[in-house]
């Protein structure tokens, strides 16, 4: 490859990175929307491990390695002023993944990924019906300031919009899996924050 022709390629490789995120991003919505819209057929939560476990994260985990390349490759590529992005940024990523990881340990790291278990109303879920959901939107929004990159805002608000439609998607499910004491716990804490 002729030396002229390498920043095409680096180009070409953010273009793909791209397309292929927004392709994982429609398709991960698409199984969130399916499962509100059609909750005999959910995907989303599976409730047990099975095909559907595997189907919702093995459509997540490519989107967000895609997400998180076109983030470095993309890097500082938008208009931001540097000392904004950083100052918003990362104090955003920081409190975002502290409400993830505090929510996946009250949780716990099966329960998280949809299987059913016990009902937990403890740690963050006192305050909020669901923590992981917060702190990831206030994480990604975060990392696109960071990041700096239109290409990387279009994708994380994709990611966005799905986790703001999930429990749209699960709510049925918890009623259906804890009845009464999750349509007390409804009533008290809020969907969001």
């Amino acid at each position: 490859m002729a030396l002229h022709s390498f920043p095409s390629a680096l180009l070409m490789f953010t273009d793909l990175l791209f397309y292929a995120a927004i392709f994982c991003a429609y398709l991960y919505m698409l199984l969130v929307i399916w499962s509100i819209l059609y909750p005999r057929y959910r995907i989303w939560p599976p409730g047990q491990v099975s095909w559907k476990l595997f189907l919702a994260w093995g459509v997540f985990y490519p989107l967000a390695g895609l997400a998180l390349m076109l983030m470095v490759r993309d890097w500082n590529a938008w208009r931001i002023p540097h000392e904004i992005r950083w100052a918003l940024g990362f104090p955003l990523v920081l409190l975002g993944l502290g409400l993830v990881v505090w929510g996946i340990y009250t949780l716990g790291l099966k329960h998280t990924h949809g299987v059913r278990g016990h009902f937990v109303t403890r740690g963050p879920y006192r305050f909020t019906r669901n923590p992981q959901y917060v702190g990831d939107i206030v994480m990604l929004i975060g990392l696109a300031l960071m990041a700096n990159s239109m290409l990387v805002t279009v994708v994380n608000a994709l990611i966005i919009l799905s986790f703001i439609l999930m429990p749209w998607a699960e709510e049925l499910w918890l009623e259906e899996a804890y009845g009464q004491e999750y349509l007390h716990y409804k009533t008290i804490v809020p969907r969001f924050l």
